[in-house]
């Protein structure tokens, strides 16, 4: 029997084991080990436990650990363009001393492109010394996208505030604004604490770690959070040391968080998987409409209705584990990269399948690229499912009326005739598709917009090019106007919208369904 998840409010420790479970799929989009960020929230708490703070102070120091890794997707277009992988630039910066320009040079040499050839490292090493700004805009985008995302699933602004705080620094070098001391919220500062922290003893040891806490306390680092770190001992090293960080994050007590729905956490972490390259932004709500709409076509009852509407939302969860530079290559995969692809549905699978509340859509969700006949990936199955049928169908229509950086979009009759081609092969299910098709119908004419924060229809057809990844003299090109003219749109866009990144801005599209809707090649193609 499905569950019935409409309606349904989350709180304390039932949204602590959600997001413990989701907080896998971030760890994963930062190239960080399982169960970084819920051992970041355990830390963090110790701290809070030794600093006696309030039981709300305490209850948003614990999520804000927990979700310290949820901006992570928002730079990761930039990374690779700057590094190559942008989960290699992420792991290889995680903990350094930002403010010591030596330390920043021994880790490049040391750690950074470690796997690719001496040519292509010696390019990256290169490019991200040559680009100090790259660190602060990685801060910008990352905070902007964590506090946001963060109200998206209910929190208050003692987490988002953490979160748009969280690389600040004690003596003032931090990003993305230079905050100082007492200038940085208490829930801020321990989490910062806490993720080094973590960092920290994850390469070293304890011996290392407390040399580290001591050397940076009072520069990087709040000396309060230091010596509450510091004192609380065996609490401290168990924390850092869990081989149970699920189990142990739901083993805090005294936690409270907000009321919110699976719906409202489904949609958020379905944008944070989006957000990820430029051509996805606004995929996973549109394959969840579509497949909630199927399914009432095709006669499901409203459970499973839902099911797909939420599944819809987090199919591509395990995409994040996916670096950019197989993610927006132009060219066609290797073994290696093809592997990587087909793990990313597993990765749904996996997460989704480690909380109670998620567990009834792992599988749903995790099904979206097997096919009837056998083809398709990770299980390469064929007892499908009439709702595994009907959102495979959906994700692939959602899919190919996208661009994509190998291909244009296809026009919806193009891509129909695949969907019917796939179901006359015996890839797809024909009724599946039939029912997808339907919810894919010819529009109606739309009505008139009612644009947000006051954007004319020009601004938003340039914030939804912005949100696909063109750059200003590409946006100049599709809307045929000049490239000076883009500029002043972009910051008009900026000022009326409160966003200061292009990953802010993606965000802001995709939470206001102003996203571009793909359309023919793109400017620069033959």
């Amino acid at each position: 029997m499905p569950l019935r998840y409409g309606a349904a409010a989350l709180v304390d420790l039932d949204l602590a084991g959600l997001l413990g479970a989701l907080s896998i799929a971030t760890d994963l989009g930062a190239g960080s080990p399982s169960g970084t960020s819920m051992r970041t929230c355990l830390v963090a708490t110790c701290i809070a436990d030794h600093l006696a703070v309030p039981d709300h102070q305490r209850s948003a120091i614990y999520f804000a650990g927990l979700l310290r890794h949820l901006g992570c997707t928002a730079f990761a277009h930039e990374a690779a363009e700057l590094a190559g992988d942008d989960h290699d630039l992420i792991r290889t910066f995680e903990a350094v001393d930002s403010a010591s320009k030596r330390k920043v040079l021994g880790r490049a040499i040391g750690s950074l492109a470690k796997g690719s050839g001496a040519g292509k490292r010696a390019k990256a090493i290169a490019k991200v010394l040559t680009t100090p700004s790259a660190g602060r805009r990685l801060a910008a985008a990352q905070c902007d996208q964590a506090s946001a995302l963060a109200r998206d699933l209910g929190f208050g602004e003692a987490v988002a505030t953490a979160l748009a705080q969280m690389y600040e620094r004690h003596d003032g070098k931090g990003d993305p604004h230079r905050l100082e001391g007492d200038a940085i919220s208490l829930e801020a500062r321990v989490v910062h604490a806490a993720q080094v922290i973590e960092a920290l003893h994850r390469r070293g040891d304890r011996a290392s770690t407390l040399d580290a806490i001591h050397a940076r306390r009072g520069h990087q680092l709040a000396p309060d959070a230091c010596d509450a770190a510091i004192a609380a001992g065996d609490a401290l090293w168990r924390a850092l040391a869990s081989e149970t960080p699920h189990e142990d994050v739901l083993a805090v007590r005294r936690i409270s968080g907000p009321r919110t729905s699976l719906a409202d956490v489904a949609l958020a972490f379905g944008r944070f998987a989006d957000l990820k390259t430029p051509h996805a932004v606004g995929h996973s709500p549109a394959v969840s409409a579509l497949a909630a709409d199927a399914g009432r076509r095709a006669g499901l009852d409203d459970g499973e209705v839902e099911q797909l509407r939420l599944a819809g939302l987090l199919h591509d969860l395990g995409s994040v584990s996916v670096g950019n530079q197989i993610w927006d290559r132009q060219g066609p995969l290797g073994v290696t990269g093809w592997e990587q692809v087909r793990l990313h549905a597993y990765h749904t699978e996996r997460i989704l399948s480690l909380s109670t509340v998620t567990r009834p859509l792992a599988a749903l969700a995790g099904s979206h690229h097997e096919r009837l006949d056998g083809s398709g990936y990770p299980r390469g199955r064929r007892d499908v499912s009439r709702a595994e049928r009907i959102l495979a169908a959906a994700d692939e229509y959602a899919a190919l009326v996208e661009d994509r950086p190998y291909r244009a979009a296809l026009a919806p009759a193009d891509a129909a005739k695949v969907l019917v081609d796939d179901a006359t092969t015996g890839k797809l299910c024909r009724d599946a598709v039939a029912s997808v098709l339907a919810a894919a119908g010819q529009p109606l004419a739309p009505a008139k917009r009612v644009l947000p924060a006051g954007l004319t229809e020009r601004e938003a057809e340039v914030l939804g090019l912005v949100a696909r990844g063109l750059a200003s003299k590409e946006i100049a090109v599709a809307l045929d106007i000049a490239t000076r003219t883009v500029k002043h749109h972009i910051e008009h866009v900026y000022a009326k919208t409160g966003v200061s990144t292009r990953a802010a801005a993606a965000l802001y599209a995709a939470r206001h369904d102003l996203v571009a809707p793909a359309s023919g090649p793109r400017p620069n193609d033959p």
